[in-house]
């Protein structure tokens, strides 16, 4: 989900000032490198190894967690609410609720380092007294949310985590995610679990069963700015990638550019792709369809004009119960569709 990031006009910036409190926290934490694991370990020790294929340690079990807002999100779906103290990443809307891929995290018992992209603020962090950070990764490396240009200062605080959410179905981080909650702690049998992970196999099953009974429904997933469309790639987007094993018919972009994502159109070329059912990018980041009046192309589009959208967030919660309502709006939307080429 590149195209979420560079191309958005919605940059924040570090706080300035607060040196001085890093430079002593740096100081406090010694080594940044996590502890070996070794075979005189406490019982309580604690490891993971992420998708970096990183062995990630520590003494104990983390117990402050700082991760991306919709990855916080993710732990609390599965029991971690309470080991959850700081996020970074788009979290509150203006109006002071929260955004939709905070799902329910409580986000006034939480610090927000950052609420959009760009910011991370290193001081507030540092003060936290972190175990562990966590955070999606889309690029092999790279850590989603965490700014390049700070990123070396960030790591010595705390050891990290990342997931893959990039070139593999949605129900794989899914299940990594799971996995992570449940060294951390988490039940995976709990009964809020278990039911979750039930009506997300209800509705991946409702979607299949949508697309046999309505066969021929082209969806297009998008993004609106204000001078490009990008259109989002399933061979790549994990969600999409998903909903094509399912026997969804997605649009798959000709010429995706940098590591494959989207194809970005200007919005004289908006109807480059047919397309019965859009999925348009609902967060605050993107256009939304009032936004998007202005735009004589869009008003064009067949869907557009049959009002067949529907919300979609390119970065989803990747929990069960975060997961089965988007399957759930899916199979409806293409239940309900109509073929429009």
């Amino acid at each position: 989900m590149r195209y979420l990031t560079s191309p958005m006009p919605r940059r924040g910036f570090f706080a300035a000032g607060g040196a001085a409190v890093l430079t002593l926290a740096l100081a406090a934490c010694g080594s940044s490198d996590p502890a070996p694991s070794s075979a005189g370990q406490s019982a309580k020790s604690w490891s993971f190894v992420d998708d970096r294929k990183e062995t990630v340690t520590a003494a104990a079990v983390p117990s402050r967690i700082v991760a991306f807002t919709g990855t916080a999100a993710a732990l609390v779906d599965y029991g971690l609410q309470d080991k959850i103290v700081g996020v970074f990443g788009e979290t509150k809307r203006a109006d002071g609720s929260p955004e939709p891929q905070a799902g329910d995290l409580d986000v006034n018992k939480v610090t927000i380092l950052g609420n959009v992209w760009g910011e991370f603020n290193i001081e507030k962090y540092a003060a936290l007294r972190p175990d562990l950070l966590v955070t999606h990764m889309y690029d092999p490396g790279a850590l989603w949310y965490v700014p390049d240009e700070s990123k070396d200062k960030i790591v010595k605080l705390a050891p990290t985590v990342a997931v893959s959410v990039a070139r593999v179905p949605m129900t794989e981080p899914i299940e990594r995610y799971a996995a992570l909650a449940e060294s951390l702690g988490a039940d995976l049998g709990a009964p809020k679990v278990t039911e979750a992970k039930a009506r997300f196999e209800a509705a991946a099953e409702s979607v299949r069963k949508a697309v046999a009974d309505n066969p021929g429904i082209k969806v297009l997933a998008a993004s609106g700015s204000p001078d490009v469309l990008y259109v989002s790639n399933p061979e790549v987007n994990t969600d999409l990638m998903y909903f094509a094993q399912l026997g969804v018919e997605i649009v798959k972009p000709d010429k995706p550019g940098d590591g494959g994502y989207y194809e970005n159109l200007s919005w004289e070329n908006a109807d480059k792709y047919d397309a019965d059912l859009i999925l348009l990018d609902n967060r605050s980041t993107a256009l939304q369809p009032k936004d998007l009046t202005s735009k004589p192309s869009w008003a064009k589009l067949p869907a557009v004009k049959a009002g067949q959208i529907i919300g979609w967030d390119p970065v989803p919660r990747f929990s069960y119960a975060g997961a089965a309502p988007i399957l759930e709006g899916l199979a409806t939307a293409i239940r309900n569709a109509e073929k429009l080429g």
